[in-house]
């Protein structure tokens, strides 16, 4: 696809104009494609994301507090959700790349997906203002942002395990690597969370030690969740 048809058809998917079409296709330009790249436009998208998204949160749950809302930023905005818009506005047929990282697949790499995805915001930014970024964001974020989870459920394993515990007087749990095997590129962790209270703990598996510790926290949470005798603090 041409240069030109690139930007238009990048115009398209959005419903935004650009007034510089040399804004856009820098957004649209892969750094191995040249030296005037989109990486300055990455950063200059991910903080208009943040404060847009800060907005959208703040204004719709009046209520939440600032944990809760951080969480929920955090499930819009992380690289799996960032690459995940990227593909369903199919940028990655759009991206400028050099040969070599055409062929390698880079157009479909999650990294390269969240980093076009930020440069597209940060260029409509720089080409219309905040308005205009915060009207792109608010179409591009209506499905996302209508189907989060309840901030509870945004809670990782480990924060949920402490506040259950803590809400009961109950000592924190002790964290321990079991084993971790494989080469250094595929490494695999397996933890353990031990509740020495209660005489219960859980194990996890993860690409990572704390993977590994959140996986062990999640089974550690179902196993209380199954205590059920009178006697246990969670009948």
């Amino acid at each position: 696809m041409q240069e030109t048809d690139s930007i238009a058809e990048l115009g398209r998917r959005l419903g935004y104009h650009f007034a510089d079409p040399g804004t856009a296709a820098q957004a649209l330009t892969h750094r191995s494609a040249g030296p005037v790249h989109n990486e300055r436009l990455e950063f200059l998208g991910d903080a208009a994301l943040g404060l847009a998204v800060a907005d959208m949160l703040y204004a719709e749950w009046p209520d939440l507090a600032e944990g809760d809302l951080t969480r929920m930023r955090a499930g819009l905005v992380n690289s799996e959700a960032l690459a995940r818009l990227a593909r369903t506005l199919g940028l990655g047929d759009l991206i400028m790349m050099g040969i070599g990282e055409q062929h390698g697949g880079g157009f479909q790499r999650r990294s390269t997906l969240e980093d076009v995805f930020e440069a597209v915001i940060g260029a409509v930014f720089l080409d219309g203002g905040y308005v205009a970024a915060r009207e792109v964001i608010d179409r591009l974020f209506a499905e996302p942002l209508n189907d989060l989870p309840d901030p509870e459920q945004l809670k990782d394993p480990k924060t949920r395990l402490q506040e259950v515990l803590q809400a009961r007087g109950i000592a924190l749990p002790e964290y321990r690597l079991v084993a971790s095997s494989g080469p250094d590129h595929a490494r695999e962790f397996i933890a353990e969370c031990r509740i020495a209270a209660l005489g219960l703990s859980g194990s996890g598996r993860g690409t990572s030690r704390r993977r590994a510790e959140q996986a062990a926290a999640d089974e550690a949470l179902n196993r209380l969740a199954e205590l059920q005798t009178p006697r246990s603090p969670f009948a």
